[in-house]
């Protein structure tokens, strides 16, 4: 097992308005982000990584262009965003931070659901 304390991974604070404390692995990525009240990121995609945004405290505007159009939605404490590679930005409009975690990966596209599902072995 490895323990991964926050003093010892590289933090980051943003001008857009984002802390990030990265957590950075030779085959995945996890970041934990505060994003400060009335703050916007800049728009971005990822063309080759797979990124997957969980609200832990707070509320985001997501918005994203879709077919030539730009939709937007609010996600809240306990939801889920997935970007799947589309030019996007989140922004906080709120009086508090918001709390998110990223997963970034390089996925292979192949289907391991039942292996997530299952790869569990009980120990003595």
């Amino acid at each position: 097992m490895k323990i991964i304390h926050t003093k010892d991974v590289m933090h980051v604070e943003k001008p857009e308005g984002v802390n990030v404390a990265y957590y950075l692995f030779p085959e995945y990525e996890v970041h934990v982000d505060e994003q400060l009240p009335h703050t916007t990121q800049t728009w971005h995609y990822h063309a080759s990584i797979w990124e997957s945004v969980y609200i832990v405290d707070g509320e985001l505007t997501a918005q994203w262009k879709e077919d030539g159009k730009i939709k937007k939605e609010t996600v809240q404490t306990g939801d889920l965003i997935e970007s799947e590679h589309t030019l996007h930005t989140y922004s906080n409009d709120t009086d508090k931070i918001t709390k998110y975690i990223v997963i970034k990966q390089v996925l292979t596209g192949g289907n391991k659901s039942q292996l997530l599902k299952t790869d569990r072995v009980v120990g003595q």
